[in-house]
Formats: structure tokens, C-alpha cells, sequence
């Protein structure tokens, strides 16, 4: 019986369902070990509509792979069909729902979770409000596509029922920085860093350029050693 009993500082296990989210780091951190089914998941970031797609095509595509179709419910930039080619999006199961006013997004987001009739949902919702998330929550939990909600870095300071909040930033060396604000489990502080270049980037980057973090290092390192930097230097220039 004790066995059955979840406490706050474990990690959930006993969820209807999880799938991979491609990032072995990100799936350790995870209650069972990757996204889950049958719940909401917020996806914060910087850039909208750039970063989610790095952090997410790699569980969107074995559902591609299975004949799932992928919706997306109005993302603020137009997605560039040749990039998502890249990381395994075949645009055939590609459906793009274009809707520009908040209540729009949201009815369309709602009866799409209600029909669980598609694979993934990814839906840019930046100005829902806490009680429309606990709606869409309840929703999601008779839905076995993977649902995400996009929404930007602010939201992260507001109250909402998502088992799961994700919040992702790029770093120096094109990785992607993620923090987990929010899982069924211990609170997580630490920083995930995951390697992620763009893919139209990956044939054109040389070595060096794939780690602009050395390159400053070496040329503050340079400064710093040069007779600039020195404090003699320092003083005849004062006086």
C-alpha cells in the first residue's frame, strides 16, 4: 500500500502515458521518463516560434513516422516548411490552422483536444488566462495526442494547472537551455543544457563557429594579456 502512495519529493510515475521527448537529459528529469499523454504541456520561450520547434520536432517525429498528424493553431511566424523537412516533418501531415484572435485560438485548441483525432497539437496561446488552462487541462485528460501549449517567457510568473511547464532559451554555443518550472515531483533547479544546432546550419558551420563560446573566451583571454590590459598600461593612461 505505502508503495501506492505518491509524496511531493518523488517524481510521478503513475501517469496515463508518456512518450519520448528525444532528449535523454530532459527524459530523466521527467515523471516516467518523457512528455506526458492525456495532459497539457506549456512550452515557454524567448523567440516564438523557433525555439519550439528545436525542442519538440524530436518527439513529433515518430508520431509523423506512425501516419499522425501534427496541427498547429496560430503560431506567430509562418512555419518554414523546408526546416521542419529537416528534422523529419513531412509537411503531408502537416496541418497549419491560422487563427488570429485570442478566443479563436482557444475554442479551435479546446475542439481539437476533444476530438483526439490528431497525433500532436501545438497551440500559441499568449494570453490565456488561468481558468481557460484549467479547461483545456480537464480536456486534455480524455485526449492521448501530445498537447502543447506555447506561450511566452512571462507567463512563467503566472498561476496555471499544466502538470508540466517547460521554459527554453538558446545559449552561446547554439544549445538550448531548459528549465523545468513546474513537474509532479520535486522542484528542479538546475539548468538542462541540450545540444541543438539548427538544422539548416549544421552543413555550413565550421568547428569553430560551432562553439562561438571558445572564440570569446580566447579573445577576452587575448585582451586581458595584452599590454592594453595591463595595469601599467592603465596607470600612464590616467595620468
Amino acid at each position: 500500500m505505502a508503495r501506492a502512495v505518491w509524496r511531493g519529493d518523488e517524481l510521478g510515475h503513475r501517469m496515463a502515458g508518456t512518450r519520448p521527448t528525444g532528449w535523454a537529459a530532459l527524459d530523466a528529469e521527467l515523471p516516467a521518463g518523457g512528455w506526458p499523454q492525456q495532459a497539457v504541456i506549456e512550452v515557454l520561450a524567448t523567440q516564438p516560434a523557433v525555439l519550439e520547434w528545436r525542442l519538440l520536432a524530436p518527439a513529433l517525429r515518430p508520431v509523423v513516422e506512425a501516419g499522425g498528424q501534427v496541427v498547429v493553431i496560430g503560431p506567430p511566424r509562418h512555419p518554414h516548411l523546408p526546416g521542419l523537412q529537416q528534422v523529419g516533418l513531412s509537411e503531408r501531415q502537416f496541418i497549419w490552422i491560422q487563427a488570429d484572435l485570442p478566443a479563436e485560438r482557444l475554442w479551435t485548441t479546446e475542439q481539437l483536444i476533444k476530438s483526439n483525432a490528431a497525433g500532436a497539437i501545438l497551440s500559441w496561446l499568449p494570453k490565456a488566462r488561468p481558468e481557460q488552462l484549467r479547461r483545456l487541462q480537464v480536456c486534455a485528460q480524455a485526449c492521448d495526442a501530445l498537447v502543447f501549449l506555447c506561450r511566452p517567457e512571462a507567463a512563467r510568473h503566472e498561476s496555471s494547472a499544466s502538470p508540466l511547464r517547460i521554459y527554453a532559451s538558446v545559449g552561446v554555443d547554439w544549445e538550448l537551455n531548459v528549465r523545468i518550472l513546474k513537474r509532479r515531483g520535486p522542484s528542479h533547479e538546475d539548468v538542462l543544457t541540450l545540444p541543438s544546432v539548427p538544422g539548416g546550419l549544421v552543413s555550413v558551420l565550421t568547428p569553430r563557429l560551432r562553439h562561438p563560446s571558445r572564440l570569446i573566451l580566447r579573445e577576452a583571454a587575448d585582451v586581458v594579456g595584452s599590454p592594453v590590459g595591463t595595469p601599467q598600461h592603465r596607470q600612464q593612461a590616467a595620468a
